[in-house]
C-alpha cells in the first residue's frame, strides 16, 4: 500500500540532507543551497527528529553517514535528481537559450566550474545549467543537452568525442615536502587521502602502490577516505595528506603551485577516459557554442 503523503518529511529537509550527503560537508552544502550553515544544521536536526534516528555522525571538522543515513541517501539522491529533471522540463522555455550539461560531481567541481567564467564572458547571451551527479543521466530521458562521460575507452558511447585520458599521479600540498611517496620512509610519515569507491579500484592507493612495488595500501599515519573525489582534492589542498591526483582534474592546481607532484615515478595512464556526448538530434547555435568551448578547453588540458 503506498505511503501516505502526510507521513513523508518536508521536501526542503530532504533537499538539505541530500546536499550535505553529496558534499559530506555542512559548509559546502550551505554554499550550494545559498543558506547559512546554521540553517543547514537545523534542517538536518529537524529531519532526524522527524525520522527518529541519527543520519550523520559528527566529528571534528568532518561528518559521516550512519547506516540509516547512508540508506536514505542512496534512495533520496536519485529521486530528487529525477524530480528536478521533471520540474525543469515543465517550466516554460526561457527566452534566452539555456544549455544543460551533466557531469559527475568531481568533474564538475574540479574541471568544469573553474572554466565556466571564461565561457560566460565570451558568450553572455547563453545560459548554462549544470547537473552535477554521479548518476548517469540519460540525455533524452532527463532533458540533458551535453554529457561529460567517464568510462573505459572500449565502452565509449557511440558518437562521443574523446576529451582527455585518465592519468594518475600522487599530489600533495607543497608545504608537506613530499617528493617520492613510494619510498618507505616517506610513506610511513604521511597520511594517504583515498577515494572511497570500491567500484573504481584503479583510483585507490592500494592499486597504485602495488604498481610501485608495495604489498600494502596503507601508510604509517593511516588514511583519510572520502566518497566524492573533489573532497579528496580539497583535503590535499588543506595539507591533510597525499592524494592520488587525476591529472586532467588537478592539472591547473599543479600549474598554479597549489599542489605539487609527490612522486619520482612517471604518471600512470589508465584505460579510462573522459568523453563528450551530445543529445541526438540536438542542434542549435547555443549548443554548438558550448560544445566547441568544451572541446577547446579539453585541448588546452591536454597540452
Amino acid at each position: 500500500m503506498p505511503s501516505r503523503l502526510i507521513d513523508l518529511p518536508p521536501l526542503d529537509l530532504l533537499r538539505t540532507f541530500v546536499a550535505v550527503g553529496r558534499r559530506m560537508s555542512i559548509t559546502l552544502a550551505a554554499q550550494d543551497l545559498c543558506i547559512v550553515q546554521s540553517a543547514v544544521s537545523r534542517q538536518i536536526q529537524a529531519l532526524e527528529a522527524t525520522l527518529g534516528c541519527r543520519l550523520f555522525v559528527r566529528a571534528y571538522r568532518s561528518i559521516e553517514f550512519t547506516p540509516e543515513g547512508r540508506h536514505l541517501f542512496r534512495n533520496a539522491d536519485p529521486m530528487l535528481d529525477q524530480l528536478g529533471s521533471v520540474i525543469g522540463m515543465l517550466r516554460p522555455a526561457a527566452e534566452r537559450p539555456c544549455i544543460t550539461i551533466t557531469a559527475t560531481i568531481g568533474v564538475t567541481a574540479l574541471w568544469l566550474l573553474p572554466r565556466l567564467g571564461g565561457f560566460q564572458r565570451a558568450s553572455p547571451d547563453i545560459d548554462v545549467r549544470v547537473a552535477a551527479t554521479n548518476r548517469v543521466m540519460g540525455l533524452d530521458r532527463d532533458g540533458m543537452d551535453l554529457a561529460l562521460r567517464y568510462c573505459p575507452d572500449a565502452a565509449a558511447p557511440g558518437g562521443a568525442v574523446r576529451l582527455f585520458s585518465e592519468i594518475l599521479i600522487p599530489v600533495a600540498h607543497p608545504s608537506l615536502g613530499v617528493s617520492a611517496i613510494e619510498e618507505p620512509a616517506q610513506l610511513r610519515r604521511h597520511v594517504l587521502i583515498d577515494y572511497d569507491d570500491s567500484s573504481r579500484p584503479w583510483l585507490q592507493w592500494k592499486h597504485w602502490l602495488r604498481g610501485a612495488g608495495h604489498k600494502t595500501g596503507t601508510s604509517g599515519n593511516g588514511r583519510l577516505l572520502f566518497n566524492q573525489y573533489d573532497q579528496v582534492v580539497q583535503a590535499a589542498l588543506a595539507g591533510q595528506g597525499v592524494a592520488l591526483g587525476r591529472l586532467a582534474l588537478v592539472g591547473n592546481l599543479l600549474a598554479e603551485g597549489k599542489l605539487a607532484v609527490a612522486t619520482a615515478r612517471p604518471p600512470v595512464t589508465t584505460d579510462h577516459g573522459y568523453w563528450l556526448l551530445a543529445r541526438p538530434g540536438a542542434d542549435s547555435r547555443a549548443l554548438a557554442a558550448v560544445r566547441n568551448w568544451i572541446l577547446a578547453e579539453a585541448a588546452a588540458t591536454n597540452r
